[in-house]
């Protein structure tokens, strides 16, 4: 069954039809300018952008698993490094750390926010395996922020370049400061069912460090700091002037798109708080940003069935760890809290489309299947 408007997962869509006057505007004003590749559109949102988040620096890319990859390659990172992350993520996350030549390796999750638990990575660093890591990619899962405090002293105590993968978190805050300002790089999505999301693929890099945004610079087409001349070996990753100008519009509406996905989430929390389920944790310090709102039941696939029949689509991210992935599969890794969390986890719709009244639906479904399960 197609779900209706409202109670799909995510309707990326909803953001264009919000602002598709000064949308279309934009790209006309794009069209009509006769500069379509790094123009002044980029450079437009990279300034507005990067004084959003509070950064000195924000270097537009392809996508965001460029963005980790570049993100990485710029922070010293070489062919053959170690780089520790977590295994309930997109698989762009580890993708990108093998496009950058170096080696992913697994840290377990904590239970309640399913971010990078800090305990973990101090045991894995305790135990001296050599060579040593380079670098550590705390992913924000779902708009929550990883415990960057912690992780980030861990990184600093132990020579790690850190490398926020942001691309669920735009806007998140931890103790009033936004994700991807923490480390040596932030890494960000635009992909268009993002928090702030393109018409089409797009990234970026976001730094306080002008060495490392003068590398990405680089990096983002083809080594050129002279045209035509490579200082160093680089690729084709560039935000189209078109993408940049959607973006800069719809920047203006992110805060108030995340403030109703804040209270979509207040609503659901408030309304399933007797369903049977494990729902979302929100630690102490941190604002998240709400990508996406997952709960927990061991019953999930009944769940799923039960809501997929009333028209609610659901997904799950991620069905299966990437350690337990046919292109990275290592039975050596054990990873329980990770493994038993991608048994269990299944997102609700999420986004800013979503009505009061379409959430009240969901979980009064949700409450019926639960008073039938008992």
């Amino acid at each position: 069954m197609t779900a209706p408007r409202g109670l799909q997962t995510a309707d990326p869509g909803a953001s264009y039809r919000a602002a598709a006057g000064e949308i279309q505007e934009a790209i006309r004003r794009v069209l009509e300018s006769g500069h379509y590749i790094l123009g002044p559109e980029v450079e437009a949102f990279e300034r507005e952008f990067s004084a959003y988040l509070g950064v000195t620096h924000a270097v537009t890319v392809a996508s965001g698993t460029d963005a980790v990859e570049l993100a990485l390659r710029a922070a010293g990172v070489k062919p053959g490094d170690r780089v520790l992350t977590v295994a309930n993520t997109a698989t762009a996350t580890v993708a990108a750390i093998e496009l950058s030549g170096a080696r992913a390796e697994f840290v377990d999750i904590e239970p309640r926010t399913m971010t990078m638990d800090p305990e973990a990575l101090a045991q894995q660093m305790a135990a001296r395996r050599e060579p040593a890591p380079k670098a550590v990619v705390p992913v924000h899962l779902y708009g929550h922020p990883a415990d960057l405090p912690v992780i980030g002293e861990i990184a600093r105590r132990h020579g790690l370049a850190m490398i926020e993968d942001c691309a669920q978190a735009h806007g998140a805050t931890i103790h009033g400061r936004r994700v991807g300002t923490w480390g040596a790089a932030g890494a960000f999505s635009f992909y268009p069912t993002k928090n702030l999301g393109a018409i089409g693929d797009g990234g970026a890099v976001t730094t306080g460090d002008a060495l490392v945004a003068e590398r990405i610079r680089l990096l983002r087409q083809y080594g050129w700091r002279e045209r035509y001349v490579a200082e160093v070996p680089g690729q084709n990753s560039r935000l189209d002037e078109l993408q940049a100008a959607i973006l800069r519009v719809k920047l203006t509406r992110l805060e108030a798109d995340n403030q109703k996905r804040r209270e979509l989430a207040a609503q659901y929390l408030r309304l399933l708080a007797g369903a049977g389920l494990k729902l979302p944790e929100t630690a102490a310090g941190c604002e998240p940003v709400w990508h996406q709102f997952v709960v927990r039941t061991p019953a999930r696939e009944s769940l799923k069935t039960h809501l997929a029949a009333a028209g609610v689509q659901t997904s799950v991210l991620y069905p299966v760890p990437l350690h337990r992935q046919p292109a990275y599969r290592d039975d050596r890794v054990h990873l329980p809290v990770t493994e038993q969390a991608s048994r269990e986890l299944l997102c609700l719709p999420m986004h800013p489309g979503l009505t009061a009244e379409d959430v009240d639906t969901i979980c009064r479904q949700i409450m019926g299947w639960s008073a039938r399960k008992v």
